[in-house]
């Protein structure tokens, strides 16, 4: 692993053109930190909410019509969308570099939390010595000691420069394609799996007649399920539909790795039940 002092130089330059697609919260705050190596960060506005464009406003990113405006401008894209649509969200820029040189095709982060073998699908779109795996494990950084983005692939350590000096404590897993999803699918197991049995334990026993027997029992153990479940709620209230796609993508990794998948299937169901999304 490298470390922030050891970066590769190659076709950036001094100040690239950096595109995010899309600016959520993650995407602005990945964006923003940028800024100070980018010549301009853009992002395209072209059917995008009213929310997005406003976080886009507040990190002052500058809007272009579309996807293929973005992608015939940029010399690096950032993806940063929900999991389910990684893929899609790569064939738009493929699209959309048509009719550019391919020799002058940006450098394209994956910074999704998708599985390994979608990275490579990607890869195979866009050139796999061009595109970036990226990992983010923490929250949108503002601030630096948060949050780490973990990046694998040919040209991850020039990605990787970027971020110097960022609240993004930036770290290269090595130049295959994969590793940094597969990071994150393993943590994401801890992170949204574990979470998701409770949330199961808790409307089994609900329906079985067995929660105030269950809540002592796991008193008596050093459990306090109501607040764990509380804290859950709050996060996974307007993030379940999202974690979903993430448990499926992790499954998939596992599934690759000759593992059971099983864990993360069954988190899926429990957060498209939980979002109402189920099909």
């Amino acid at each position: 692993m490298s470390t922030n002092s050891e970066r590769s130089a190659g076709q950036l330059g001094r100040r690239p053109v950096v595109g995010v697609l899309h600016p959520g919260a993650m995407g602005a705050a990945l964006g923003s930190a940028l800024k100070a190596r980018a010549g301009v960060v853009i992002w395209a506005d072209g059917g995008r909410s009213h929310a997005t464009a406003k976080r886009a406003e507040l990190a002052d990113l500058i809007a272009v019509p579309d996807v293929t405006a973005l992608a015939q401008r940029a010399d690096l894209i950032i993806s940063i969308c929900p999991p389910h649509a990684a893929l899609q969200v790569a064939e738009e820029v493929a699209a959309g570099l048509a009719d550019r040189d391919r020799a002058s095709w940006p450098l394209y982060l994956d910074a999704n939390a998708v599985a390994p073998g979608t990275v490579r699908r990607i890869g195979e779109l866009l050139g796999a010595d061009r595109v970036v795996d990226g990992a983010v494990i923490g929250p949108p950084a503002w601030e630096t000691g948060h949050t780490v983005l973990w990046l694998s692939g040919a040209a991850a350590g020039e990605v990787a420069g970027l971020f110097d000096g960022s609240p993004f404590d930036t770290r290269v897993l090595g130049s295959e394609l994969g590793a940094a999803s597969a990071l994150k699918a393993c943590f994401a197991l801890q992170s949204k799996a574990l979470p998701a049995i409770w949330l199961e334990i808790a409307e089994a026993a609900e329906k079985a007649g067995v929660s105030e027997a269950l809540h002592g029992e796991l008193t008596r153990n050093g459990v306090d399920l109501p607040a764990r479940l509380a804290t859950l709620s709050a996060r996974a209230s307007t993030k379940a539909w999202r974690w979903a796609g993430e448990m499926d993508e992790a499954a998939d990794t596992m599934l690759e790795l000759g593992l059971p998948d099983g864990f993360s299937r069954a988190a899926a169901e429990v957060y498209r039940r939980w979002s109402g999304t189920e099909a």
